[in-house]
Formats: structure tokens, C-alpha cells, sequence
């Protein structure tokens, strides 16, 4: 399996694209602005689309991919996108995105039969099993109601790949991530050490809180970080670096693949 960073950013700007993976050619795990980048023919091979939350960073490429590939789809009668996500989040997006004034909705067109999107709700803990892929949704305490993701390898005793979403201090996270090996782990330094506050009002991380709970991550696991705020990113990993979390940390790059299996490229 192969996992490639489409978006890791906090924000938007030159060269940034929020947050979205491709998990092979057919599952996206979040939708920000990343999704942009692909062809309309990798837009068309995608059959679920994964959300860890409602935030616009993470959820705005779901109607445009809608009705940029509705057309292709419908042609082929291919089944309507599944979109992942707790029922909160698929609230959301019924009543403040796809509900015709902000966008077509999608769940109903071009047909209600034969529609676009489909809402398929998700709960913390469910183990989902998508065209021989199984993704388990992890818990997340974010500003919203909130999950995260782990891919878990196919290959028997090789580690799981784990995006944790957008998320602050979760001892609930740790607890479940001791139970499986973690080859990667994917989680979120949103703010810098000055603005802990912030961090602390929105369900972010800071450096000095990720520190804290870095004690607790999967020792064999890489740790790779993301949704830096753009201006933030050179104080956020030189604070990560200087705090005592006895491991190494890397920045999150748009265009790193992860090659589950085996070694990152």
C-alpha cells in the first residue's frame, strides 16, 4: 500500500496545500485543497474519501471532486463516492455545505437514485474494511467532534501508518496506539510555543504539549509532523527539537510517499 501527501499545511499560501492523503489511487483521508492537484483522471478513480472533522481545511475539496468527476462517473455507472465520518461531521456538511445554497447537494444529484456523494457515518473504534484496506478510526479531542485514522499493513507483523487528525493532548490516543505495532505516525503541531494559548483554545497541539505526550508514542515508530501554520513552521520544529521528547521528529513534507510495507521514499 502507498500513502502520498497531497497536503500537510495549516493554512493556504504559495507552495501550501491543506491537508489531504491518498491512500493508494482510490481512498482520500481528508479533502483540503491538496486534492487540487491531481488530474481529472486520479480525481475519477477515487471511491471513499475519509474525514477526521467539519473544518473547512479539511472537507472543501469533498464538493468540487463531486462535481468534477460526476459526469465521468455517471457515465461508467460507477457507485456514488462514500464519504467516511462521524455523524457529526456528516451533519455538517448536509446542513452547512451541501445544502444548496453554499453548493448543489450532491447526495441527491444528479439523481437521488443514482447520486454522486454518499454519507456513510463511522464511530471511533470501528474497524472498516475498503476494498481489501483495513483502516481502524482513532479517537481525537479537537475543537469539534473528531477522529483519526491508522491503515494497519496488510503484512503480518509490519506496523500500522497513523494520522492522528487535527487534535490536542488524547491520552485515549496512546492507549489504543500500545495495542499494535505504529511503523509512522502522523500527528499535528498546529501553533508555536507562543501562542500555547491558541493551541490550547482551538484543540491543537503546541511543541511543549506534543513533547509531553511523544513520551507515550510507539518507540519504533517514525514521527512526522504536520498542519504547521505557514510563517510558524521553521520556530515549530526547531522547539520540537530542542524539547527533551528522547526521539526524533521530522516535518511533514507535501509529495512524501509512504510506502506501508516497506521504507518511506
Amino acid at each position: 500500500m502507498k500513502i502520498q501527501v497531497l497536503g500537510c499545511s495549516g493554512s493556504i499560501g504559495r507552495d501550501n496545500r491543506t491537508t489531504s492523503f491518498l491512500l493508494d489511487h482510490d481512498i482520500l483521508i481528508d479533502a483540503g485543497t491538496g486534492v487540487g492537484d491531481l488530474t481529472l483522471d486520479a480525481l475519477e478513480k477515487i471511491d471513499h474519501i475519509l474525514l477526521t472533522h467539519s473544518h473547512l481545511d479539511h472537507v472543501l475539496s469533498v464538493p468540487l471532486l463531486a462535481d468534477s468527476v460526476m459526469r465521468r462517473r455517471q457515465a461508467r455507472r460507477a457507485a456514488p463516492i462514500q464519504v467516511h465520518a462521524l455523524p457529526e461531521t456528516l451533519e455538517v456538511l448536509r446542513e452547512d455545505l451541501l445544502n444548496n445554497r453554499l453548493w448543489p447537494d450532491f447526495t441527491r444529484l444528479p439523481t437521488p437514485e443514482r447520486p454522486a456523494l454518499q454519507l456513510v457515518p463511522v464511530q471511533v473504534g470501528q474497524q472498516l474494511q475498503l476494498a481489501g484496506r483495513h483502516i481502524e478510526v482513532l479517537p481525537a479531542l479537537h475543537a469539534v467532534p473528531a477522529c483519526g485514522f491508522a491503515v494497519h499493513a496488510a503484512s503480518p507483523g509490519r506496523g500500522a501508518w497513523v494520522y492522528t487528525g487535527d487534535t490536542g493532548p488524547n491520552p485515549a490516543l496512546w492507549e489504543r496506539l500500545a495495542q499494535f505495532p505504529v511503523e509512522h505516525l502522523i500527528i499535528e503541531t498546529a501553533f508555536s510555543e507562543a501562542e500555547r494559548h491558541v493551541a490550547a483554545e482551538s484543540g491543537h497541539h503546541c511543541p511543549g504539549t506534543l513533547a509531553e505526550e511523544l513520551r507515550l508514542a510507539p518507540p519504533g515508530a517514525s514521527v512526522h509532523i504536520t498542519h504547521i501554520k505557514p510563517g510558524e513552521i521553521d520556530a515549530v520544529m526547531q522547539a520540537l527539537r530542542a524539547l527533551p521528547t528522547g526521539r526524533a521528529v521530522m516535518e511533514l513534507m507535501r509529495g512524501d510517499v509512504f510506502e506501508l510495507d516497506g521504507a518511506r521514499t
